[in-house]
């Protein structure tokens, strides 16, 4: 008979603490943080069109587009988590002195292989239970093509744009983003191992 492993489960104030100070980021699910891997240069130059795009379009508005070192907390029935998502955008922000956000309105995550699963399963789950957020958008970066699933008011419902000439709504923040400034720039070169 084996012996069981004990998980030692980290408090969520040690976890904020430790991550102020940390080198690399984790992302926190129910008590045990997970280390970030890098990303490919691909994957950060559609993260920073987004932002930069959203940045411009909402200068000077209430809402607010926060990058990837900003944590989004989930408060879910029985555990917290902390992720952080490649960009999003928040309308009642946390005090200046947090360091994580509790109400974004719009979430986006750009996929790879790495990350699909999670992004498209795990997060997804999460972040739709958020009762602020109106949109998750995964973001592909392989080829031109984003999902959305916006919340109705039959709950969350998928929507797909393709194409550089398609244009993505985000009428939750009373703007709109083409696709082709999200993939600026980018050469489609699909992942090793595809």
């Amino acid at each position: 008979m084996s012996a069981a492993h004990k998980i030692n489960r980290l408090a969520v104030e040690d976890y904020l603490a430790g991550e102020l100070t940390s080198s690399i980021k984790h992302e926190y699910v129910g008590g045990i943080a997970y280390a970030m891997a890098g990303a490919r240069n691909v994957h950060n130059r559609i993260v920073g069109n987004i932002f930069g795009s959203i940045f411009a379009r909402l200068r000077g508005k209430p809402c607010q587009p926060f990058n990837s070192d900003t944590k989004m907390r989930i408060r879910l029935p029985g555990e917290i988590r902390f992720y952080y998502p490649d960009v999003s955008v928040v309308c009642d922000p946390n005090r200046d002195d947090e360091s994580f956000q509790d109400q974004p309105i719009v979430i986006f995550e750009v996929l790879s292989r790495g990350t699909r699963r999670i992004d498209e399963g795990e997060k997804k789950d999460a972040y739709l239970a958020i009762p602020s957020l109106a949109a998750y958008v995964l973001v592909e970066q392989e080829f031109a093509s984003v999902v959305v699933w916006r919340r109705t008011g039959e709950g969350f419902v998928p929507q797909t744009h393709d194409g550089l000439n398609a244009i993505l709504p985000l009428t939750e923040i009373a703007t709109e983003l083409p696709l082709a400034e999200i993939y600026q720039g980018v050469s489609f070169v699909p992942e090793a191992g595809t």
